[in-house]
């Protein structure tokens, strides 16, 4: 059945199946490396940005205080964000889930939600949830409590909290 033929045949396929594999891995190589290994005369995704002399510097756009955003924040825009917050928060008093429930939470007194067991990192917290406390704890949990339980990465843009905190401020 096979033959001396046969199996050089086969052995030639094999061969030029990874020769293809070994061009189109160059090929592919190439197209997405466009640095070359060596001159100076390459192109580079990445150029670095540098100012010229004398010339005057670039000021970051002022960040607005809370308490203004706050300050003209929109609740109904807040329910829509609190979908993101009812997989582990409820809004019913008593009605704890993965994280305590947030009926009342804006002035009230931290880890004061019955019968939730905070994490040690909450606990040694001190004051009430103002909406300034709230802002910054749901931008960035792990930097505001060291050590909390809550795995929730953060909500970088200060309108969304607004709102979010304006839509619970309501409940």
């Amino acid at each position: 059945m096979f033959d001396t033929m046969t199996i050089t045949k086969a052995g030639g396929a094999v061969c030029a199946a990874l020769l293809v594999f070994l061009l189109g891995g160059w090929a592919a190589e190439s197209l997405y490396n466009v640095d070359s290994h060596g001159g100076e005369d390459h192109v580079s995704a990445y150029r670095p940005v540098v100012a010229e002399e004398g010339a005057e510097p670039v000021e970051a756009e002022p960040e607005v205080p809370f308490e203004e955003v706050y300050a003209s924040a929109d609740a109904a825009a807040g329910e829509r964000l609190w979908r993101q917050c009812s997989s582990c928060h409820a809004l019913n008093a008593g009605q704890n889930g993965v994280g305590p429930y947030l009926a009342g939470i804006v002035d009230r007194p931290k880890h004061a939600a019955e019968g939730f067991n905070y994490s040690d990192a909450l606990l040694a917290q001190e004051g009430s949830w103002t909406p300034e406390n709230i802002s910054s704890f749901i931008a960035n949990p792990r930097a505001y409590a060291p050590g909390t339980a809550m795995s929730y990465g953060g909500m970088a843009d200060i309108e969304d909290r607004a709102n979010l905190i304006a839509y619970l401020a309501t409940q």
